[in-house]
């Protein structure tokens, strides 16, 4: 299973409970009695691809280390509609005040696990992987690219310091793809991957002449995928990029590329319809 890591996430928590909590909760504290306890049923409304529930429960927890919270699924579980996700007890104001930021979580996780499944679940029997962006919420990569693998997709580089992608403006600025994959070449680590975006034909040619590892097919049609497939011939990958949607990616995959990245999968995606259901509140025995 693809872990997050515990630091990170217990920060991310602390910001967010520090933007939505600041001096406390009015609505909370001036209607429940700071003595009454609940039990809370986090359920979808909607079926989908379960994500975030780790975020949820630190939530709670960070709020009041004794809440419970018992998970009835996992990250990277499909859930059916009203299927409960799992069960939260303690503090009534606790579980209140908590509440919108722990389905912010899950809601935003989810949805993009649930679309990333969608499109692996169309491309199935192709060897064509779907891959994510840096195209995330700013702050929130790390969680963002976690649902993507929860979703059985894959990570593209996390940022500008793990790979090396050569884009239209750099190949502009070095003075051609030779020139700027000679440069990289000579200055990151030999572990480094070296990218190369192209439009057409002529610059797979230039990008296999200079010795891409990875070759971005940039907004090419399927029957353009095709010829530079059989160009490259297993030499370097090809990533397909660029206006990919549920209508398209079937052809994609078929026209023999690697991989798809999808900006859409986190910089655009629907939620899922998630809520949490309350007991009527009691007081602490």
């Amino acid at each position: 299973m693809f872990e997050l890591n515990p630091l990170g996430l217990k920060k991310l928590v602390e910001r967010c409970l520090d933007e939505d909590l600041g001096t406390g909760d009015l609505t909370t504290n001036s209607t429940i009695p700071p003595d009454a306890v609940s039990t809370g049923y986090i359920v979808a409304r909607e079926s989908g691809v379960v994500a975030g529930l780790q975020l949820a429960e630190l939530v709670f927890k960070q709020l009041d280390p004794s809440t419970g919270f018992q998970p009835s699924t996992r990250d990277g579980d499909r859930v059916e509609k009203d299927g409960v996700l799992a069960v939260v007890t303690g503090s009534a104001r606790v579980i209140l005040t908590g509440e919108r930021l722990a389905l912010n979580f899950l809601q935003h996780l989810s949805g993009i696990a649930s679309r990333t499944a969608r499109l692996v679940e169309l491309v199935a029997g192709e060897k064509a992987k779907i891959v994510d962006t840096r195209k995330t919420t700013p702050g929130l990569r790390m969680i963002d690219k976690y649902a993507v693998r929860m979703g059985g997709g894959q990570n593209h580089r996390y940022g500008l310091y793990d790979a090396v992608l050569i884009k239209d403006n750099h190949i502009k600025m070095a003075g051609g793809v030779a020139q700027a994959v000679e440069a990289a070449r000579r200055n990151v680590p030999h572990t480094a991957k070296i990218e190369v975006e192209v439009e057409n034909l002529a610059g797979v040619e230039e990008a296999l002449r200079a010795g891409a590892d990875i070759i971005m097919l940039d907004n090419m049609d399927p029957v353009e995928m095709r010829g530079a497939v059989a160009l490259v011939a297993g030499r370097a990958l090809i990533e397909a990029s660029g206006g990919v949607n549920e209508e398209n990616i079937k052809a994609i995959a078929a026209a023999g590329v690697d991989l798809i990245s999808v900006g859409a999968l986190t910089h655009s995606v629907k939620s899922l319809d998630i809520s949490l259901d309350l007991e009527e509140i009691k007081p602490r025995s």
